[in-house]
């Protein structure tokens, strides 16, 4: 773990959609430590601030892929950085999702909006080691089409099962409408020997969680990724508490029997 931001350079940016922009990034010295699936970093802009970024790939070498959208003043800088520019990077922080867990099962990975860019690297991951996995099914949901990450990568994910869609259809949206839980019906799963992975809108990650439990999903088998306020990202300032946890530092990434009591208390 790097405390310190690391300078890095913009090698490569992508509008992925309206407000929502991934960066590649190179570093200009010392690389940080290796990332894994699920974690995030510390991403300085300068002269604005700095803000939690999931990793949403994580490439062989020492590049960083990070996908940011435009909410804040800092989210909107990095979004408005060019190639070539720099910005300052620490971390890795956080846990990540637990694979180690998953092996020999199969897989739901469940994504709402943004939601997708730190579950990429997971999913990019098992696709590598299929062979370890049992069934993968990838359910993206976002709030219109012109909200949906990645759209050139979704036929990749879709063996055995992997569907999209749209709370509200925009434009010549020819697919599915509806909820992302919506699609929990068409995917291929055995509940008692499936592992969930859940990253979205804390209203969808219920939602999602409590349909799981009901098709069988044993809570413990479901990981889910929270947000809050990180600002030191070291577990010191408490800006990400969250009941008993330092989101910063406990997870993002826990699991649901935990999350669980936490996430029913109001404004918690």
């Amino acid at each position: 773990m790097t405390l310190t931001p690391l300078p890095h350079r913009v090698v490569d940016r992508r509008e992925e959609t309206r407000d929502t922009v991934t960066l590649v990034l190179e570093p200009a010295g010392e690389p940080l430590h290796p990332f894994a699936p699920g974690q995030f970093a510390m991403v300085y802009a300068f002269g604005v601030g700095e803000i939690p970024v999931s990793v949403s790939r994580i490439p062989h070498g020492r590049r960083l892929t990070h996908t940011v959208r435009a909410v804040g003043a800092v989210s909107r800088a990095l979004c408005e950085l060019r190639i070539g520019a720099s910005v300052g990077v620490r971390g890795p922080f956080g846990t990540g999702w637990d694979t180690a867990a998953a092996r020999g099962h199969d897989l739901l990975v469940i994504a709402g909006g943004i939601g997708l860019a730190p579950l990429r690297p997971l999913i990019e991951a098992v696709l590598a080691e299929s062979d370890a996995y049992g069934r993968l099914n990838v359910l993206v949901g976002a709030r219109t089409p012109d909200d949906l990450l990645y759209q050139d990568e979704f036929p990749a994910w879709r063996r055995p099962f992997g569907a999209v869609t749209a709370d509200r259809p925009s434009g010549h949206w020819t697919g599915r409408v509806g909820v992302v839980t919506t699609l929990l019906g068409e995917a291929l799963f055995t509940p008692a020997a499936t592992t969930a992975f859940v990253c979205g809108p804390e209203v969808m990650i219920r939602a999602t969680a409590r349909a799981l439990t009901h098709r069988g999903v044993r809570p413990d088998r479901i990981q889910v990724s929270l947000e809050r306020n990180m600002r030191c990202a070291t577990g010191h300032c408490g800006h990400c508490q969250l009941g008993p946890l330092l989101l910063c530092r406990d997870g993002p990434v826990v699991g649901y029997t935990q999350a669980e009591p936490l996430l029913t208390v109001r404004e918690l």
